[in-house]
């Protein structure tokens, strides 16, 4: 089986980039509920950690069990240089559409990364596509990577705690509506979250764009 490795990374290091991140969304497809994307960085030094036999599964985050999304979302929180998680919100998604919510998280997430580390990233890799509008981040330092998540660790580390994060959100507002079962679809459009919005209409944690 084939997993996310640290080639991409290494390349970049080796090109003297010291600071390569990795990014990441989730929920672009959710009919409810937030868009959610995280940027990870690592050092050089994280490949012995990956090829270490004691290190959690880093993996696209669809691929892992909760509780493995779990292990390794502290892992990589612990283990990278700095992180960030930003958040498109449903009044956004809403008002300003998904592709637009979808880049104010990255730049969120990007924006805190950079905080911590008081310094610029170097050079950004990205699953599928650019990130627009990103101070000191050029498009010629940045890498879309189509299905990034199962080639680059750092990607994919995004995904997870992109995923976790997003996860207990619904979890939370699963409280405020249940009828909804957002505990266990994650906002998503499955057969029992279609039929509780024909039943009982939308909330306002809907998105009327994907429900109307």
């Amino acid at each position: 089986m084939r997993f996310p490795n640290l080639s991409l990374e290494n390349i970049l290091w080796d090109k003297g980039f010291s600071i390569v991140a990795g990014a990441d969304e989730v929920g672009r497809g959710s009919f409810a509920g937030p868009v959610v994307s995280a940027v990870v960085a690592f050092s050089k030094s994280i490949n012995q950690l990956v090829n270490n036999s004691n290190s959690p599964r880093i993996d696209d985050s669809k691929k892992l069990t909760t509780k493995q999304r779990e292990i390794a979302d502290k892992w990589i929180k612990e283990n990278s240089i700095a992180w960030g998680i930003g958040v498109g919100s449903v009044t956004l998604i809403n008002h300003a559409g998904i592709v637009k919510a979808t880049n104010f998280a990255f730049r969120s997430a990007i924006k805190l990364m950079t905080k911590s580390l008081d310094r610029r990233i170097d050079y950004l890799l990205i699953d599928a596509f650019y990130i627009p509008y990103i101070g000191g981040i050029r498009r010629s330092k940045q890498k879309p990577i189509i299905r990034g998540d199962e080639k680059s660790v750092s990607i994919a580390s995004a995904a997870i705690l992109a995923k976790v994060y997003r996860d207990n959100l619904m979890i939370a507002l699963n409280k405020k509506c249940q009828k909804y079962l957002w505990d266990k679809n994650k906002g998503y459009g499955t057969k029992e979250h279609r039929d509780a919005i024909l039943k009982y209409g939308v909330t306002k944690y809907h998105r009327k764009a994907f429900v109307d």
